[in-house]
């Protein structure tokens, strides 16, 4: 860290007033910026090769090896370090108990021909339309768990470089690949791609554990209230039902896509 580091301590500087404002949807798209919390999460970004363009560290914890150490990475990749009072980080985080590492992260926009490219075998998950943003966080999560190749999101989404998406992601939004798409595009790629779409549905005619996920894929998602329209389950090859009993007639989308998720990676072994 630059010696002496950059101090700031009024809430009115530009930099905090900038950083706070990313809560809002339109300051994200506006500055193409987004903010992760975390020590950990912050250092997997920049390991991962994102561009933070600031880093703001909590003055008392930067003597700390560990937080110096995301300090010296982050000053090495060209971003600014800025060290602030605990109560700026909560006023930045709008959180009391506010990390002690936070960034701002240029975002990433992929399309389908971004993504990488379909190996034989090659898992994806598909949204559509999902509101949630610790829904899609929690997805992400789980998808990156599983070693899925990508996750694809269809339609009108969330944002998911919203302070909820990013949190409930817990640093695996900076690892696993994500694209968005209009669904007739998106059905043309995977065609051509040889990739088989299983939609978990209602209307399912197998049991989720027999339909056949074992070569290239993609598990289909809707959207958490609607489900997904007639003419999009028309398109699939496979329409899955998850079984369920007792007074709960649906499963939170992030739980039932973690369920196909590893239906799909147990029939391919956990390799």
């Amino acid at each position: 860290m630059k010696n002496p580091p950059e101090y700031i301590t009024s809430p009115s500087n530009p930099l905090i007033k900038l950083l706070k404002s990313l809560e809002r949807k339109k300051e994200r798209a506006e500055t193409g910026l987004f903010l992760a919390e975390g020590a950990r999460i912050v250092a997997e970004g920049l390991a991962r090769g994102w561009h933070a363009e600031t880093v703001v560290i909590a003055a008392d914890m930067a003597d700390r090896a560990a937080i110096a150490s995301i300090a010296a990475s982050a000053e090495a990749a060209g971003a600014r370090v800025v060290l602030v009072p605990e109560r700026l980080m909560s006023k930045i985080t709008q959180k009391d108990n506010a990390q002690s590492v936070v960034a701002a992260f240029r975002q990433r926009h992929l399309s389908l021909a971004d993504l990488p490219a379909p190996a034989s075998g090659g898992l994806y998950i598909a949204l559509f339309e999902v509101r949630d943003p610790g829904n899609l966080g929690t997805i992400l999560r789980t998808a990156d768990c599983a070693g899925l190749s990508g996750v694809i999101l269809l339609g009108t989404t969330c944002d998911p470089y919203s302070f909820e998406a990013v949190r409930a992601s817990m640093g695996s939004l900076f690892d696993m690949p994500f694209a968005a798409s209009g669904f007739c595009d998106f059905d043309t790629w995977r065609k051509a791609a040889g990739l088989s779409l299983t939609a978990a549905s209602v209307n399912g005619t197998v049991r989720h554990d027999g339909a056949d996920l074992n070569k290239g894929a993609v598990i289909l998602m809707g959207n958490e209230q609607a489900g997904l329209p007639d003419w999009i389950e028309d398109a699939c090859d496979t329409l899955a039902l998850i079984p369920m009993r007792g007074g709960a007639d649906s499963l939170n989308l992030a739980q039932a896509s973690a369920v196909m998720i590893y239906e799909a990676w147990r029939q391919r072994g956990y390799a």
